[in-house]
């Protein structure tokens, strides 16, 4: 029997984003920055949709939106890439790190992205963004989003 009650309970624990990368190009690639400030935890996901060439995968911060002043927070070491369709990849970093990466580059580091790149520039996927951790939590950290 359904249960009219409406948890939403790990939706107001996380936030998740998701975003179809598919950057044409070989290039090391900004995914999407998102805003840490009131999250500890961040966890990138990538799903393989297309090709099977080896990717490389990292996590930068920056000081805007846009990226400015990005430096490397965690580079992911793979040793079984994903290389068919259907093959995933997980890396994370805490705002510690994050926290420890601005006080050595003397930026104020807020946003945060994956870079993601393709040996091949045809290949694509799909990448999944966590923020764990959350200084409040209420109902709709994650939300539907349809266009």
């Amino acid at each position: 029997m359904a249960s009219g009650l409406n948890a939403n309970k790990l939706m107001s624990e996380i936030k998740i984003t998701q975003y179809d990368f598919d950057p044409d190009s070989t290039e090391s690639t900004a995914v999407g920055w998102v805003d840490m400030r009131d999250f500890s935890k961040f966890l990138v996901a990538f799903f393989r949709t297309v090709g099977t060439s080896n990717i490389t995968l990292l996590i930068k911060a920056a000081t805007s939106a846009a990226g400015a002043n990005a430096q490397t927070i965690v580079t992911k070491t793979i040793s079984a890439q994903p290389n068919a369709v259907g093959d995933y990849v997980f890396l994370e970093c805490l705002a510690e790190q994050i926290a420890q990466v601005a006080a050595t580059s003397g930026y104020a580091l807020r946003y945060v992205s994956a870079y993601i790149s393709f040996a091949t520039n045809t290949d694509e996927g799909v990448v999944t963004y966590v923020q764990g951790g959350p200084r409040f939590a209420y109902d709709g950290l994650t939300a539907d989003y349809v266009s």
